[in-house]
């Protein structure tokens, strides 16, 4: 039973309509976009690219004018579900420290 797929499958990942998607919620969060990437504050946040049909993304680890990243590779839905939340407690965790 535990490899029951109930009959179908899920649609394949499309990383460009995912991207759209992303984008679209970043901006939701206040984030300015530049170019490929976003802005809190004019410091750079999150940096965001398609690489063989996956989402690569750079996350800054503190905000400041030059971070260091934190990569992350978006190959699913599940996964841009995890890269949203983290950049929420990432912002949130800014915003305490500020």
């Amino acid at each position: 039973m535990a490899d029951d797929d109930f009959g179908f499958a899920l649609p394949p990942f499309n990383a460009g309509n995912a991207l759209v998607q992303v984008k679209r919620s970043l901006r939701d969060l206040q984030l300015s976009e530049r170019g490929s990437g976003f802005e809190l504050e004019g410091r750079a946040v999150l940096q965001l690219g398609v690489e063989d049909g996956a989402i690569v993304a750079q996350l800054a680890r503190r905000l400041s004018m030059t971070p260091e990243w934190d990569r992350q590779v978006v190959k699913s839905g599940a996964d841009q579900r995890k890269l949203l939340d983290e950049v929420k407690r990432r912002l949130e965790r800014w915003q305490r420290e500020d």
